[in-house]
């Protein structure tokens, strides 16, 4: 036997998601595996290239300003002021290693507000956005659409996504 056969494993091996994704949708019932959203056409331009400091920088998220009404939906909020918390609880994060306390992990207007003031990205917008975390395609399109079309409203160039 060698050496490090014995030797404890002191990292976490690769979970392939789709993989674990798929075998979950099997173990459930599904006749067809889980098919990922796609799109032909991605309604923004590259930014490739060009300066950030020019970007109206717009950020979505998965958590919702409190109270938040049921059923979840797509929602715009202003980013100013910021909200002094956001619902994550039934989110899926580690609990155990770490909290949704800080806001600015996960909904970093503030961070990129004091970038727009030190003239590293040109302005972040008015509003941010959010959408629920759902399975359906049909959904995640429609929410798609409707984001596009608030961030075009807002002047948004390059959007952050920040799922949490």
């Amino acid at each position: 036997m060698e050496a490090a056969e014995n030797t404890p494993q002191t990292h976490r091996r690769v979970v392939s998601y789709i993989d674990k994704s798929r075998e979950y949708y099997a173990a459930h019932g599904y006749e067809q595996p889980y098919r990922w959203a796609s799109y032909d056409a991605v309604p923004f331009e590259s930014w490739v290239g060009r300066d950030l400091s020019d970007a109206r920088i717009g950020v979505v998220t998965t958590t919702f300003p409190l109270p938040f009404e049921k059923p979840k939906k797509v929602y715009a909020h202003a980013s100013a002021p910021l909200p002094d918390a956001m619902w994550t609880q039934d989110l899926s994060w580690d609990k155990d290693a770490t909290h949704t306390e800080d806001l600015g992990t996960f909904l970093p207007i503030a961070a990129l507000t004091a970038l727009a003031d030190a003239g590293a990205i040109g302005s972040v917008a008015d509003r941010f956005y959010g959408v629920p975390t759902e399975y359906s395609q049909r959904r995640t399109h429609a929410d798609a659409e409707q984001i596009v079309e608030w961030a075009k409203e807002d002047g948004v160039d390059v959007m952050v996504l920040v799922p949490l």
